[in-house]
Formats: structure tokens, sequence, C-alpha cells
């Protein structure tokens, strides 16, 4: 099965207040972080971003812009990765977002082994919906979506899609840790150091 990874970039970072995925913990960024765990997973990594491409420019990988930039959720960003995963001919599509430097390193085998047209990721009972496995056979279904009048919310989506969600335990750490603020990045930093990570 050939994979692609897509890591969804083009949130504001409003409540962090300067781009999230550049920030550093354990003194890695969160970004060369997620690359990390995707290339032992993914047969290419690309990063969708919508702005000066430039500031991804160190990590060498394709940046890909949303399709419809006037849609204001992450649904963008995961429509562009199944328009980019259907042009390549590529079996499936994971997103992830820009802000986990946790990823489990079984993220696609367990997603996968669902065969299900998607699976999203779960933790303490929650479920991270742009944390996912998609067809691309999906595209369709997105463009659809895309078209109305208010396009729905990613949870709204993977409910269209029936996906299976695949639970990750959070002991001792949360694998799906994400870092919005400044408390929980601080909180990242306490994780890597006490589990080497």
């Amino acid at each position: 099965m050939r994979v692609s990874a897509v890591i969804v970039a083009g949130g504001r970072s409003s409540r962090m207040g300067r781009e999230k995925v550049l920030e550093r913990v354990g003194g890695r960024t969160i970004l060369e972080r997620i690359v990390s765990l995707l290339r032992e997973q993914a047969d290419i990594v690309v990063i969708n971003a919508n702005g000066n491409e430039e500031r991804f420019a160190e990590t060498g990988l394709p940046v890909i812009r949303d399709i419809r930039p006037d849609v204001g959720t992450p649904l963008a960003g995961l429509h562009t990765a199944l328009s980019f995963a259907a042009s390549e001919g590529f079996d499936a599509v994971l997103t992830v977002p820009s802000d986990s430097p946790f990823l489990p390193t079984d993220l696609v085998s367990r997603l996968a082994g669902e065969g299900r047209s998607a699976a999203i990721a779960a933790s303490s009972g929650q479920a991270h919906y742009l944390t996912g496995l998609w067809s691309p056979a999906l595209l369709q279904l997105a463009e659809q979506v895309m078209a109305e009048p208010r396009p729905p919310r990613v949870q709204d989506w993977a409910k269209r899609c029936q996906a299976a969600i695949v639970e990750w335990s959070a002991v001792p750490y949360d694998p799906l840790l994400n870092v919005n603020t400044p408390e929980e990045l601080a909180e990242a930093n306490r994780i890597a150091a006490e589990f080497s990570l």
C-alpha cells in the first residue's frame, strides 16, 4: 500500500501567538518531530499550508496550498490532501495536524488495519479527527461537501465517511497530544524530558 502523509498546517496558531509547528519540544521543532515519525510510515511527506512557503524551506518537503482557501476549516486541508493523493496515485493518505509532537509509530498500520475507507485516531476517549487515514476514493464526497453552502466540520465529515475510530492509550503520556497554547508547549517539553523523547 502506497501512503502519502500530509501535515495540515493551515491554522492561524492564534492561541499560541506564533507558528506552532516551528516551536521546539525537547530541542527539535514540532515539525521536525512529525516529519521524522511520518517518514518511517509513509512513502512521501508533504506539508499543506498557505502563505509564505519559505518558512518550510529547510525541510525540503513539497508544500501544497489549499485548493479551497475560502473554506476556513481544517476540512480544506483534508480536501487538498485527498486531491493530492488521488492525482499522484496513492492508495491512502494520512493526515495529521501540525501540532502533535509525539505521534504513534504504529499510526498507519493500526488505522489501515481497520480495513475501512476512513479511520481516525483517538486517545482518552477523544477522537482526533484530523489524525486519520483516508482513501483517495473519498475525494468525490469531499468535493460534494465542499460545494455545500456551509461545509461541515471535520468531525461531521468523519461521520459521513463512517470512519472507524482507533483508540491509543494515553499512559504514560498521550501520543496524540496537541500543542495549541504555551501551557501545552510546556507540558510537551516536560513529557519529552521525562521520557527521553
